[in-house]
C-alpha cells in the first residue's frame, strides 16, 4: 500500500517540525516537502502532487486561503487541510470556500492530525470536531423551519437529500444524522453521495458552502 503524501505549509519551522515528527511515526504517512509561505506552496504542489497539504491560513507573502484557491483552481488531486491558531479564525470559511477540504487546529491532539490526514486521503472532508458547531453558528443559522421555500439552485435534490444537507450544515456526522432520521448509516452516505454527485462537490464541505451560498442557511443576525 502506497503511503500518503503530504506537504507541509507553515512559516513556522518549530510547527513544522513537530508536524513532521507526528507524520513521520505512522508507517503508512510521508512527508514529501516543506513551504514557508504560499507562494512557495503552490510551486510545491504542483512539483511533488502530495496526496494532501496541511495548509497554514496566516503566512508571509500569500496567505493559506488564496494558496488553496490557486491550488484548488489548476484541478491538482491535492487536497487541502487548513491549519488555524484559534478556534473561530474567520478566515477558516474563506479557506473552505477556496476549496479546502477541512480544517484542524493547531493545538489539537496529535491523533486527530493523524485521523485527518487519512480521512481526507480517501476522499472525505473533515471539521475539527471541538470548533465545528461554534464556527457554523457564528457565520450561519439554519433557516426557520416553518419556511418552506428551497431555493431553486436546489432543485435537483429529493426531500431526504435537503434534511441530509441541513443536517451538513450543523456539523452532524453520518450516524448522528442517521440516528436523527431513523434510517441507516450507510442510507444516509448514499444520500450525501447523491448530493455531491448532482453537485459535482468534491466534499461534504462543499456542500455545506453549496448550501450556504444558495440560500438554504442564512447569515446569523445578532
Amino acid at each position: 500500500m502506497q503511503a500518503i503524501r503530504v506537504l507541509l505549509v507553515d512559516d513556522q519551522p518549530m510547527i513544522r517540525t513537530g508536524f513532521r515528527l507526528i507524520i513521520e511515526a505512522e508507517p503508512d504517512i510521508t512527508v514529501v516537502g516543506e513551504a514557508s509561505d504560499g507562494i512557495t506552496a503552490v510551486e510545491s504542489a504542483r512539483e511533488l502532487c502530495p496526496d494532501i497539504v496541511l495548509m497554514d491560513i496566516r503566512m508571509p507573502n500569500m496567505d493559506g486561503v488564496e494558496a488553496t484557491r490557486r491550488i484548488a483552481e489548476t484541478g491538482s488531486p491535492s487536497r487541502v487541510v487548513v491549519l488555524t491558531t484559534f478556534d473561530l479564525d474567520a478566515h477558516v470559511v474563506d479557506a473552505l470556500r477556496a476549496g479546502a477540504s477541512g480544517f484542524l487546529v493547531k493545538d489539537g491532539p496529535a491523533d486527530s492530525l493523524v485521523d485527518a490526514i487519512r480521512t481526507v486521503a480517501a476522499g472525505d472532508a473533515v471539521l475539527s470536531p471541538r470548533v465545528t458547531h461554534r464556527l457554523l453558528d457564528r457565520f450561519t443559522h439554519l433557516a426557520a423551519p416553518e419556511t418552506p421555500t428551497v431555493p431553486s439552485r436546489l432543485d435537483a435534490l429529493t426531500g431526504r437529500e435537503l434534511d441530509v444537507l441541513r443536517a451538513l450544515t450543523r456539523g452532524l456526522s453520518n450516524a448522528e444524522i442517521a440516528l436523527e432520521l431513523g434510517v441507516g448509516e450507510t442510507t444516509v452516505k448514499t444520500h450525501v453521495a447523491h448530493i455531491l454527485e448532482k453537485y459535482r462537490l468534491r466534499d461534504r464541505v462543499q456542500a455545506v458552502i453549496l448550501a450556504y451560498d444558495s440560500g438554504l442557511v442564512v447569515p446569523r443576525t445578532r
